[in-house]
């Protein structure tokens, strides 16, 4: 591991980068999401949804970023999976209504 004296030694790649960007739009999503939870006033909740999205916004941007560049690769679901995930999904459903 190399050792760095200073923080201006420090240079993150483009991949890094965005990278970066990318881990910190989903900590502001949870954040905002938790906020939102808590949040007890309408005029509060209107303002954190708002911020919230625009943080989804940001995050799905840097993310196509990532995969038009090769660094994000994303693998096309099987009509089977895709099935079963439905299936899954109506059986749990199912299970909630009944309760």
């Amino acid at each position: 591991m190399m050792k760095v004296k200073n923080k201006s030694e420090v240079t993150l790649n483009e991949r890094d980068s965005l990278q970066d960007m990318l881990d910190c739009e989903k900590q502001l999503m949870d954040l905002y999401g938790e906020a939102l939870k808590e949040g007890s006033g309408k005029a509060l909740r209107k303002e954190l949804a708002k911020h919230y999205m625009s943080c989804a916004d940001g995050q799905f941007s840097v993310f196509e970023e990532m995969r038009a560049r090769g660094y994000y690769r994303v693998q096309a679901a099987q009509k089977q999976q895709l099935d079963a995930g439905m299936e899954e999904f109506r059986r749990v459903e199912k299970q909630l209504a009944g309760r």
